[in-house]
């Protein structure tokens, strides 16, 4: 029992009157994943059965994967488009298309078991990409961030896709019993709840990969490659699907953590002197218009505002005067680096925190300095700098690569698609 490939000549020609039946696959949207055949009569119409019999021509598109099904088992399958008559005279063909060989490992493992076809019937399941699955965390996901040192909560909420990449293996374990149309929200509650708990997994491993908490959102493409990471395998094994993409629409904060990020950004501003310098000033501004506005008169206003700063001039005259310190010691750290030297020029790096340092630790986030690229000239040096030391040549401009992909790199790997340099 199996099919053949017929010649679209002979499906359209004038052969065929000669056939049966012809089954076209029924409506199949953008998140259906499985779907059954409908049986079409020679003059035209739907057929009044779903039973396939020998000798019909079975119709089938791009992107789809046809099941020739008895009784449940699998009889034949086809992943290549066009049509194929149905002969129960003959062996399964398996054409496989440009699926992997695992299919055939499936296939022995669901095959028909050699008895008289009662009840054929034709399915098909959907090859291209299934987008806009959505997702939402429904409890904040814990996520410490080193630049705040401090243990913070999101939520995150998008869409994302899947593939599936073994047709046979999704047919006997993700499409339910007796099941003639299937969308991916007819059985996404068991994946979505295993999908959110592999994304705080892979939101875990971003924190601890130290990824800012704030630039989570922008992470998309990286997040993916967790979550391929995180589920692929389980997913492939045990239902032949995958993930492919993963789009964050929305990233937020609980309350508790977005005072915190709230108050470390303030202290971070508060550290330039000339913002709390402008800061004093104009709540100086806001108080003597304030005293304007006094519903006891102006001049009850400025009275009271007069002794309030007699009271505080001497500590914001103080204030006043550090900060004016510390602006000019700034300003002359900043003339002194303009005047270093070539060697502590060299000796300056700056952390991923973004943190400009001479010595070997981060004195921000206490961070190693990465280790010097070293590069060897044509006279024999090794150097690190951009120049050789030896005989003065400037460091060769660095290999360009094509990765199949498609894009132009420099690096060990790919920054599109992650493929290292071949």
């Amino acid at each position: 029992m199996g099919i053949i490939r017929a010649a679209i000549q002979t499906v359209r020609g004038s052969l065929a009157d000669q056939w049966k039946e012809v089954v076209e696959p029924d409506d199949m949207g953008e998140q259906t994943v499985f779907t059954k055949g409908v049986v079409m009569k020679n003059s035209g119409g739907r057929a009044s059965k779903d039973v396939i019999s020998n000798g019909s021509v079975i119709h089938v598109y791009d992107n789809q994967f046809m099941l020739l099904v008895d009784g449940g088992r699998v009889v034949d399958y086809t992943a290549e488009p066009g049509y194929f008559i149905v002969d129960n005279s003959s062996m399964p063909s398996m054409f496989d298309g440009e699926i992997s060989e695992s299919l055939q490992e499936a296939f022995n493992r669901f095959k028909f078991g050699g008895t008289t076809p009662l009840s054929q019937k034709v399915y098909y399941v959907n090859l291209q990409e299934i987008k806009g699955i959505k997702f939402g965390t429904r409890n904040p996901i814990n996520y410490f961030d080193n630049f705040y040192n401090a243990e913070l909560f999101l939520r995150a909420h998008g869409t994302y896709s899947i593939k599936i990449s073994n047709p046979l293996l999704f047919y006997a374990e993700a499409v339910p019993r007796n099941a003639e149309r299937v969308e991916i929200s007819d059985i996404n509650e068991q994946y979505l709840a295993e999908f959110l708990e592999a994304l705080q997994t892979s939101i875990n491993q971003m924190s601890a990969d130290g990824t800012r908490i704030s630039y989570v959102a922008s992470k998309s493409r990286e997040l993916s490659k967790y979550m391929a990471d995180t589920l692929d395998e389980d997913w492939k094994r045990m239902r032949g699907m995958e993930i492919l993409s993963v789009a964050l629409a929305s990233i937020s904060y609980n309350e508790e953590s977005q005072k915190l990020i709230n108050m470390r950004n303030q202290g971070a501003m508060m550290g330039d002197p000339a913002i709390r310098e402008g800061y004093m000033q104009s709540a100086v501004a806001r108080g003597l218009e304030a005293a304007g506005s006094n519903s006891g008169g102006a001049a009850a206003g400025y009275m009271g505002m007069g002794f309030g700063m007699q009271a505080a001039g001497n500590m914001m005259g103080s204030a006043s005067e550090a900060n004016l310190r510390q602006m000019q010691m700034n300003q002359a750290v900043q003339q002194q680096a303009a005047s270093a030297s070539p060697a502590q020029e060299a000796a300056r790096w700056t952390c991923g925190c973004g943190t400009v340092n001479t010595g070997k630790f981060c004195a921000e986030c206490g961070k190693p300095r990465p280790a010097a690229e070293r590069w060897t000239c044509g006279c024999g040096a090794e150097n690190t700098g951009k120049f050789c030391s030896e005989c003065g040549k400037p460091r060769p401009a660095a290999e360009r690569w094509t990765c199949g992909c498609g894009a132009v790199n420099t690096g060990k790997f790919c920054s599109e698609c992650g493929k290292p340099h071949p």
